[in-house]
């Protein structure tokens, strides 16, 4: 996608989203050795961090912007919206393995938003039903005459699971089996600007059971947010390998024909992980019910294709969401 750059006048290409981040990843690289504590910096679903006594936090901080990732209120109630602030960011600590512990709030309110109060106070209530109660953050109200949409921001700290340690997108092997818990596309009812975006449940508990159960054989996992297909390359490319998937296993929400749409539609928070050959993984969730799908392999190479019904393998490494206006 290309366009007009912003103050950098008419012509100049405009970076993806999905380009800034890698360029982001590439330049943070050193982190690791120049800071030990460091455990995991960016290109992971959470950031790492180790304390002075030797445990380890899970961070994550995620955006919500009104008009890309959410219809603006009246068309998205406020309850949705809030819980849907605090639900991005719950759902990256579960791709770690994690359990949220606490979070902070940061509010950009456009001028004369009068439904400020209803709207913390769901904020609030969704933390705290997440285990991760609001402790702080900060707000600015813009004046009269000051354009911009309602964006709010969200941090939760979370701890890693006790056993196995953090989860994270980088330690997927060759011949490791590729796994994706529900199922994909839809997500968005475009005629309404509602759907599963606005009410879905951050697979804690599943993620919770994988670690219980498989320990170091679960290998790699992060979150489906921005497409099957962009998100399973970016996994591809933090283990050094290929992932390979089969377009007539991936899960299909009910009213989503296409594989290409289920792999490419987005926002539908599922987990994405990569298990040890002979790993024994049932084909749902014994601790909550959610299906668990066997969906294809971890290979030597690069990226992540889908093999279509013919055979023929579709690079979906680009195949994802990149948030245009909702």
């Amino acid at each position: 996608m290309t366009g007009g750059g912003p103050a950098g006048g008419p012509g100049v290409p405009r970076m993806r989203e999905s380009d800034l981040l890698s360029r982001i990843y590439a330049g943070s690289r050193d982190l690791e050795a120049a800071f030990p504590h460091v455990v995991a910096g960016p290109g992971h679903d959470c950031a790492v961090v180790a304390t002075p006594g030797g445990e380890c936090l899970l961070l994550k901080v995620d955006q919500l912007v009104a008009g890309r990732h959410f219809r603006p209120h009246p068309h998205t109630p406020l309850d949705l919206i809030a819980r849907k602030a605090i639900a991005r960011a719950v759902s990256d600590i579960a791709a770690c393995g994690g359990r949220p512990r606490a979070a902070l709030a940061a509010a950009t309110l456009p001028p004369d938003f009068g439904e400020a109060p209803g709207l913390f106070e769901a904020m609030a209530r969704w933390a705290r039903h997440w285990g991760c109660p609001l402790v702080g953050g900060d707000l600015v109200m813009l004046s009269a005459g000051q354009q911009g949409p309602l964006v709010l921001s969200v941090s939760v700290q979370g701890v890693p699971h006790a056993a196995r340690g953090p989860v994270l997108r980088s330690g997927a092997g060759r011949g490791d089996a590729v796994y994706v818990t529900g199922a994909l596309g839809g997500s968005l009812d475009r005629a309404t600007g509602l759907g599963h975006h606005l009410t879905f449940e951050p697979r804690l508990e599943e993620a919770r059971w994988l670690c219980d159960t498989l320990g170091d054989d679960l290998h790699a996992m992060m979150d489906v947010s921005d497409g099957l297909g962009r998100d399973g390359g970016r996994l591809a490319a933090a283990s050094g390998v290929r992932l390979r998937l089969e377009s007539g296993r991936l899960p299909r929400s009910p009213g989503v024909r296409e594989w290409r749409a289920a792999a490419s539609e987005g926002e539908d928070y599922e987990l994405l992980f990569a298990a040890a050959e002979g790993a024994r993984v049932p084909d749902r969730c014994p601790a909550t019910g959610t299906p668990i799908t066997l969906i294809g392999r971890a290979e030597a190479g690069t990226g992540c294709v889908i093999v279509a019904g013919d055979g023929t393998e579709v690079d979906a490494s680009g195949m994802g969401w990149d948030y245009a206006a909702i």
